[in-house]
């Protein structure tokens, strides 16, 4: 059937991509291991080749064909693809990637009409989306990990997707499936901002075992005490920010006046429940006496911190 024998790959995220087209390559050979399969590019293809791959075989094998960058087939290759198309042949499958824009639209066109299954892979641009895209590959793996847990990883690793893919598979793996925010920590224990993020949120969210775990981890894996009290500095103006502004605003409008992503916004929002004015302050006094603690004032910055810590929960739970 030409819905089995045809199909178009849309987009330009190259790894989406490249996984879609593996999947229609992986079916075909779960049928029938032996099938070839040959990936062309425009450059190398003249007209009348398309014609030559599909011929009827003397012995009958399973082709997979991939046409690469379709969209700059050109005109007459385009139509010897499209003339195919009206009749596929039974052992082969043709797959036409195509980048997604205006170029070659009539190709694509042409063969969804011929019955071609269509897969869209567009670039994924957009924070959400992105966290989307890790909490998906996390339950992909076998694993599950919250939205914030996302963002901590998608802040520690970056925007591009292979690497994100790689990091989930990774992460799962070596937890077991639960991926929380002290894995997504050790495991990128070499990048300070993500652990010092970590105790922050933790003191923050009045979590105080938490922290203080994230805290000697950090330590212990060489992230520099100064560090530490910036990013706890950072979570708490984050809370004056935030809980300065109208309430009931939402985030998207608040992004621009508060210099922070909507997302940020919607977290330290959540955050907020459990503060008061006073809470804010004092924990705000207590980070600054601890930025002079590890710049000399203290024999042992790791003590203070965790005093400041313990004061930062503290102050949480002033009314």
């Amino acid at each position: 059937m030409a819905s089995e024998a045809l199909h178009v790959i849309a987009g330009d995220e190259e790894l989406l991509v490249d996984r879609a087209v593996g999947e229609v390559v992986a079916a075909v050979r779960a049928a029938d291991p032996e099938t070839e399969v040959l990936d062309l590019a425009p450059g190398g293809l003249e007209p009348g080749r398309i014609g030559e791959l599909t011929s009827p075989s003397l012995f009958g094998e399973s082709k997979v064909l991939v046409l690469r960058a379709a969209q700059d087939l050109g005109k007459d290759l385009t139509a010897e693809v499209l003339g195919y198309a009206k009749a596929p042949a039974e052992e082969v499958v043709l797959i036409a990637v195509h980048h997604g824009g205006a170029k070659g639209k009539a190709l694509v066109d042409g063969l969804v009409k011929a019955g071609a299954r269509k897969v869209t892979c567009p670039k994924v641009t957009k924070t959400g989306e992105r966290v989307d895209f890790i909490r998906a590959e996390i339950r992909r793996a076998g694993g599950k990990i919250s939205a914030d847990g996302a963002r901590n990883l998608l802040e520690a690793v970056g925007n591009d997707l292979r690497e994100l893919a790689g990091a989930c598979s990774q992460l799962v793996a070596d937890t077991g499936g639960k991926v929380d925010d002290v894995a997504v920590a050790r495991y990128y224990r070499g990048r300070a901002e993500v652990s010092g993020f970590a105790v922050a949120d933790k003191a923050i969210e009045g979590d105080l075992g938490g922290a203080l775990e994230q805290l000697r981890w950090a330590l212990a894996t060489g992230v520099a005490p100064v560090l530490l009290v910036s990013a706890l500095a950072q979570g708490l103006r984050g809370l004056a920010k935030v809980g300065g502004a109208p309430r009931g605003a939402r985030a998207a409008g608040l992004a621009k006046d508060l210099g922070m992503p909507p997302w940020k916004i919607e977290r330290v929002q959540r955050q907020l429940r459990g503060w008061s004015g006073e809470g804010v302050a004092q924990a705000m006094s207590a980070v600054t006496e601890a930025d002079a603690a590890v710049k000399g004032a203290a024999a042992d910055p790791a003590y203070a911190l965790e005093k400041t810590i313990t004061r930062i929960v503290t102050a949480r739970s002033l009314r």
